[in-house]
């Protein structure tokens, strides 16, 4: 029986028994077989999570309590760095050396929620009044489910786990249901450094039964979600009759800005980087390039004749540059939207195509540029969630402005110009979270992380993230209490 569920600090296989076989999207090999659960999984992961809670087993925990676990998460991480990222390159077909720099990115997120775990007393507030002491604190939220994508599975896990955490709630994750090994590797740790039962919960699944019974059960205080538009929306819909908290990050259509004065290597190379990286299946993947026009067919030749040198390959393959998508379905999902682009008047340039025979035994998809693309066009403002960049052009700064905010997204955005006024001006008006000026990917765990518009509701990482799993109290003590005589006195 496969017990890879756990729930109130037990290993369990689903109460169906069902399971599931993962194998590497890179070459279809066996990775491993993980118990997929249901309702009635989920239903005991949230009693488990709600008795934590009301126990105040965490809640009672001292903020410096709280960030010495997780800097014992971040520590036993780094000494199982290695099998950490092979599980998660073998889950999702990306390069190993690509899963090691997710597996630090975890490590640092971890480290950071532990500090901003302590030390949080909350604030005084002056109450005009000295015999009035006015205090604002911070204290959890209370169940949250946590539902996390499969293209930086431990990554995004970790993004909603560690300030959750921190903030003294109790959890129920439910990771990607084709990437779920590093997520279990992550509650081994919980439970070898003797996390309280029922403070974090594991249940794998789909996300129509699973992640569906999180959004609408009444005993859960907060949803968080990272994926799509779509599944994003009705999670809301869920959520909103019990009126949950919500935090999601709904991805991106996200606009790489050139100006002609920018310094065309660099760019050149940010913008293979921005739109290749990980194959494209990135939320902020700098998709959408936007170039000025007196540069564009020079760099657009180049951008092409770089892309078609760029080298596909397995997790341990060590000529690979990039790796496959992460499955036949999503494959077919980026090959029906290129296929769009082209009848939409869009120009191949390169790529659209599932690559040479030696890459026939895994889901890749060649690097794809689509030049002549403009506003309107369905690869223009649809995700493709692939290795696909799209080609507009401008004249002035204000026509780049308008093009790069015509989109229902505003995750993510960047600007190349050796002009700081120029990157002031646009920094500034681009309505997207995040803005590269210069360059393209980089974020931090102490620097907020969300989007405008539809790419979302509320912010990861930095303090923001942090508050996301808090709730603001305001106790207001009268040391002097008086009679106010506002209404008569009996006589």
């Amino acid at each position: 029986m496969t017990k890879t569920l756990y729930i109130d600090g037990q290993w369990l296989a689903a109460h169906s028994e069902e399971t599931r076989n993962i194998h590497c999207p890179a070459d279809g090999s066996f990775v491993g077989t993980v118990a997929t659960g249901d309702v009635q999984d989920a239903n005991a992961a949230i009693d488990a999570a709600k008795r934590a809670f009301d126990s105040r087993v965490w809640f009672d925990a001292s903020g410096d309590e709280r960030g010495d676990f997780l800097d014992r998460v971040a520590h036993a991480l780094e000494e199982r760095l290695d099998d950490f990222a092979k599980a998660e390159a073998l889950d999702t077909g990306k390069r190993f050396v690509e899963a090691q720099i997710d597996i630090k990115d975890v490590i640092a997120c971890f480290k950071y929620f532990a500090r901003a775990a302590r030390g949080d007393a909350g604030r005084v507030i002056d109450a005009g009044n000295p015999a009035v002491l006015s205090r604002v604190v911070y204290e959890p939220v209370g169940v949250c489910a946590l539902i996390t994508p499969w293209n930086f599975p431990l990554l995004q896990a970790a993004w909603k786990v560690a300030p959750c955490l921190a903030a003294g709630n109790s959890l129920i994750l439910k990771p990607a249901e084709i990437t779920p090994h590093t997520a279990v590797l992550l509650f081994e740790i919980f439970d070898e450094l003797g996390l309280p039962a029922g403070v974090a919960n594991l249940v794998l699944g789909a996300g129509s039964t699973v992640g569906a019974r999180m959004s609408e059960h009444p005993d859960v205080d907060l949803v968080s979600f990272t994926g799509g538009l779509p599944t994003g929306q009705r999670i809301a819909a869920a959520a909103a009759k019990t009126v949950k908290k919500l935090a999601l990050e709904l991805g991106g259509k996200n606009p790489n800005v050139i100006f002609a004065d920018a310094d065309f290597d660099a760019a050149l190379d940010n913008a293979l980087n921005a739109g290749f990286m990980d194959s494209g299946q990135v939320c902020s993947a700098g998709t959408r390039l936007i170039i000025e026009e007196s540069i564009a067919e020079k760099f657009v030749n180049e951008l092409v004749e770089r892309a078609q040198r760029i080298r596909m390959g397995g997790p341990f393959d060590p000529n690979a540059e990039t790796g496959p998508l992460v499955s036949a379905e999503h494959r077919n999902s980026v090959t029906a939207y290129v296929q769009r682009g082209l009848q939409e008047g869009a120009r191949l340039r390169c790529g659209g195509d599932w690559g040479a025979d030696e890459y026939a035994t895994g889901f890749y998809y060649s690097p794809t540029v689509l030049d002549r693309c403009r506003r309107g066009m369905s690869v223009v403002t649809e995700e493709s969630f692939g290795p696909v960049i799209t080609v507009e052009t401008f004249k002035s700064e204000q026509e780049a402005l308008d093009i790069a905010n015509d989109t229902e997204f505003g995750l993510a955005g960047a600007v190349w110009t050796s002009d700081q006024g120029k990157a002031h001006r646009m920094s500034r008006l681009l309505r997207h979270g995040t803005i590269w000026i210069n360059d393209y990917h980089p974020y931090l765990p102490q620097a907020e992380w969300g989007g405008f518009k539809r790419s979302g509701i509320g912010r990861e990482l930095g303090h923001s993230g942090l508050d996301e799993y808090r709730e603001a109290k305001h106790i207001y003590q009268n040391t002097e209490p008086v009679v106010t005589g506002w209404f008569a006195q009996p006589s």
